[in-house]
């Protein structure tokens, strides 16, 4: 294809994905819905239906690559082992029961073959690592119970890729029987971990240290960029998955004093890269099959769901509330990306006919184009099953008079909650944030989930009744939101707001804001006196 064309299939793909994701988001539409679309219509556009996107696939899969990177970033070895009994007992359990029923169905019902129906069942059972683990850390779900439970489930399910692909790989494999497989993928297995854990580690260490050394940001980024491909290169070339790689390297980095500066170093380079992947999953889609086939496919892709929805829910069940279980399956209920590499697969090694891939890919896309509206209204769907603590804006009116509302619960907000705790002055905290909700109801705190701008949870915590508001939030545009949705509801209200600038003061001036505390200029004053104290001393 000659640059020129290049250059434009690449504007119309960006321009048609802004201005999609702009409309999409004012309907409160995840914005990997907008990507898909996009790709659906570049593929009609330039005719890309049918065509080997190799290329393209290859750049969105390390979008999943840096995703796996930066979730594991956040979960330390130790973490990892306190969470082995659901991330090992929970993902064996969800994946061989969902894959078994789905045999069962395809092979009783459907009458497929056996190699067909096992195939379709290992690739329906696992769930979208890129869409669900996306929502999660973008919503700070993953901190929650139902978010660290389908979190060690999809690990697992990576995990479980390798033997699946393995599996295939033996079924149309004349030459080496499955003992020599399993023992040549164990060694290699080994051989992976042992170095990763030990050369890799410090290697890894020791270039991050010596990188963070010269204060070169550019050299930073290069070595961390560096250290994802390169694992996941490696991994690859050992027989396993590139996510494996990187989930390694995200492991070893985690417990070094670099993660946070890792994470936000190459956080635009994997939304990019992810946004590749969900455009990709925008070209496989076959519109015009799709309708011809729109009953069928509609009845197994609703059928596989529920058969993953109830089981998901059983196995979680067992040792979790109601609340988590529901979530939980709301949130794995889908076909993944996974399946795509096992279809194509399969259909390259004449396990399943061309039409069989089609038809079998368009039901995972389309259980991917579902997911985002279940995660976006998890809490809400939820409801329905149980009462939901957590779902957001639902607040039990509180019992407390002449109290103080304290709106987010980071750093600051929480100082002011035990400095009002001390002086046994009554408060209630609300934020946006569930870990910080979580955080605060575990110090016995009136902690609620909710955004203060929302009437329901200005009449739930009576703040028409409170002797003050304290306002730590840093968007501005939020902070605007909160006062005026605050003074609507009660003019009267003492709203105490905390500013960066005065330049931020000047632009929420117009407000009837009682007192405004300018961080800097306070952390200033109290800096001078303490050093006053010292004067003379010399």
């Amino acid at each position: 294809m000659p640059m020129d064309n290049i250059l434009f299939t690449l504007f119309l793909t960006i321009s048609i994905a802004t201005i999609l994701n702009i409309i999409l988001k004012r309907f409160g539409v995840s914005h990997i819905i907008g990507y898909i679309i996009t790709g659906t219509l570049i593929s009609y556009i330039f005719n890309f239906n049918g065509l080997d996107l190799g290329s393209l696939e290859l750049i969105a899969e390390f979008g999943i690559v840096f995703l796996m990177f930066t979730i594991e970033l956040e979960m330390s070895f130790d973490k990892i082992k306190k969470m082995k009994e659901i991330l090992l007992l929970n993902g064996f359990l969800q994946v061989s029961i969902s894959a078994v029923l789905i045999y069962l169905v395809a092979f009783f019902v459907f009458n497929l073959s056996i190699e067909v129906s096992l195939i379709v069942s290992l690739a329906f059972s696992l769930s979208s690592t890129a869409i669900v683990l996306t929502y999660l850390k973008h919503s700070k779900d993953i901190h929650t119970p139902y978010g660290e439970k389908s979190t060690a489930i999809l690990i697992f399910q990576d995990l479980a890729v390798i033997p699946i692909l393995l599996l295939i790989t033996f079924l149309t494999n004349d030459t080496l029987s499955i003992g020599e497989v399993l023992i040549k993928t164990f060694i290699s297995a080994i051989i992976i971990i042992l170095f990763m854990f030990t050369i890799g580690k410090k290697l890894i260490s020791w270039l991050l240290k010596f990188a963070s050394n010269t204060r070169i940001e550019e050299l930073f980024l290069g070595s961390v960029l560096s250290i994802v491909i390169g694992t996941s290169l490696l991994a690859h070339e050992m027989g396993f998955t590139y996510s494996l790689g990187a989930f390694i390297a995200g492991m070893i980095i985690s417990d070094t004093n670099f993660s946070v500066k890792v994470e936000s170093d190459i956080a635009s380079y994997k939304d990019l890269l992810l946004g590749a992947f969900f455009f990709s999953v925008g070209t496989k889609i076959d519109a015009l099959y799709f309708l011809d086939n729109i009953h069928i496919i509609l009845g197994i892709f609703i059928a596989i769901m529920l058969i993953k929805a109830l089981v998901i829910y059983a196995i979680i069940r067992r040792k979790s509330d109601k609340s988590t279980s529901v979530k939980s399956a709301f949130a794995l209920c889908q076909v993944g990306e996974f399946s795509f590499a096992i279809f194509a697969l399969a259909s390259s090694n004449n396990l399943l006919t061309h039409e069989m891939a089609s038809f079998l890919i368009l039901i995972s896309v389309l259980s991917m184009i579902l997911t985002p509206f279940l995660l976006n209204n998890i809490y809400k769907l939820a409801s329905y099953f149980v009462v939901e603590f957590y779902e957001s804006d639902k607040i039990t009116p509180i019992e407390v008079k002449n109290h103080v509302v304290i709106c987010g619960f980071s750093i600051l907000g929480r100082v002011i909650a035990n400095d009002l705790k001390e002086r046994k002055i009554p408060f209630v905290i609300i934020s946006d944030d569930l870990r910080h909700v979580i955080l605060g109801r575990k110090l016995g705190y009136m902690a609620y989930f909710g955004h203060l701008d929302k009437l329901p949870v200005l009449e739930s915590l009576k703040v028409d009744e409170a002797s003050s508001v304290i306002i730590t939030v840093s968007d501005t545009h939020i902070k605007r939101l909160i006062c005026e949705a605050v003074l609507k509801f009660h003019p009267q209200s003492n709203i105490i707001l905390k500013i960066e600038s005065l330049e931020e003061k000047s632009q929420l001036k117009d407000l009837n804001i009682k007192k405004f505390i300018h961080a800097h200029f306070e952390v200033g004053r109290l800096l001078v006196q303490e050093a006053l104290l010292y004067l003379g001393n010399k």
